[in-house]
């Protein structure tokens, strides 16, 4: 068996390959997107003598479904197995790698349909509970944003898209948005925006809002909050704050952040923490039919509804699309892209 360990810093994508016995197989590579990255994998994969195992930690959330969705396995090492980090970047490729060859029965089987936190799903609930009155009271004194209000003259509705860009996904995503002239937000992740310059101008040539998503699409309950701080910074010096109004919109990955996250985050000047309330489940691949009917069947008044555009094949995403807008069309429900405080009327 082959061991290849993932790392990503502020320029990309790190992999070492090791051998069962611990020994470098290859010299260490480097990809700017992720989709270079996956693509390297997959070819060595195909061309291995031996099957392959692929290590990330929990601060990377980006490279998992889509090496899962063309059945490369997957395992995540959690933070009590692995060194310290230093620096802005997960633990290096070599050390990840290694965790495999000394540790195997104490990584964690990645699945598609569970995604990133398998096997994490009560850390994750627990940390929703814990922040449940925290988000409550950021939502009350507005500087927290699950859904906007709800008005049944006016049914109006905001669609995000989170993990990208991501060609060509994003891409065929906006070519639906443009078609159907609907304004949406996306939530991109800072390596993904650094690598795919054009995808980040393209939507907002367009008119669509570009918000932050962190860098590596990380559980930020397992980050320091310096680490956290820099998530952020580094993102918004990719993707920017809307010109001349210096405003953040933010949505942590998963939803997920402890109360004095949530708390610092949302005391920024300016910035906004953004959750949802329609939840498609697109990136576990359910089927394009079920995708729209998730969107159909919970969209009310006011509705932020949480689809993807990266983090792996979102073919079913954009298969989708069409029919949620048409079908929210045909319900009067309007389109708006989010604002800081809520959803503007233009």
């Amino acid at each position: 068996m082959l061991f290849a360990g993932i790392a990503w810093s502020a320029t990309g994508f790190d992999v070492a390959v090791l051998d069962a016995a611990g020994r470098v197989t290859a010299a260490p590579l480097h990809f700017g997107t992720s989709q270079q990255l996956v693509e390297h994998l997959c070819r060595l994969e195909e061309e291995a003598a031996h099957e392959l195992l692929c290590v990330m930690d929990s601060s990377n959330g980006m490279v998992d479904g889509a090496l899962l969705a063309r059945h490369v396995r997957v395992v995540r090492a959690d933070p009590w197995v692995l060194p310290r980090r230093t620096g802005f970047g997960s633990v290096d490729a070599d050390s990840l790698a290694r965790a495999a060859v000394d540790r195997l029965a104490e990584l964690t089987p990645l699945v598609l349909d569970e995604g990133t936190l398998t096997g994490r799903s009560s850390d994750h609930a627990g940390h929703a509970g814990d922040s449940a009155e925290t988000v409550a009271a950021l939502t009350e004194e507005g500087t927290c944003l699950v859904r906007g209000a709800a008005d049944d003259d006016d049914p109006v509705v905001a669609l995000t898209f989170d993990d990208g860009p991501n060609p060509p996904w994003t891409g065929r995503i906006l070519d639906v948005l443009d078609r159907y002239e609907v304004p949406a937000t996306f939530f991109c992740v800072g390596l993904q925006a650094a690598g795919h310059p054009e995808e980040l101008a393209r939507m907002t040539e367009a008119g669509h809002r570009v918000a932050n998503h962190t860098w590596s699409h990380p559980f930020l309950p397992d980050l320091s909050w310096p680490d956290v701080q820099l998530q952020l910074d580094r993102t918004d010096e990719v993707i920017g704050r809307d010109p001349g109004r210096d405003t953040r919109l933010f949505r942590p990955p998963y939803g997920s952040a402890t109360p004095a996250m949530f708390t610092r985050i949302a005391q920024d000047p300016g910035t906004t923490v953004v959750l949802w309330d329609v939840d498609t489940a697109d990136w576990s691949m359910p089927g394009s039919r079920a995708i729209a009917a998730s969107v159909l069947d919970q969209t009310r008044p006011g509705s932020i509804v949480l689809m993807h555009d990266g983090g792996g094949d979102r073919s079913q995403t954009v298969e989708a699309l069409p029919a949620v807008i048409e079908g929210l069309k045909t319900r009067g429900f309007r389109f708006a892209r989010l604002g800081n405080v809520g959803f503007p009327k233009a």
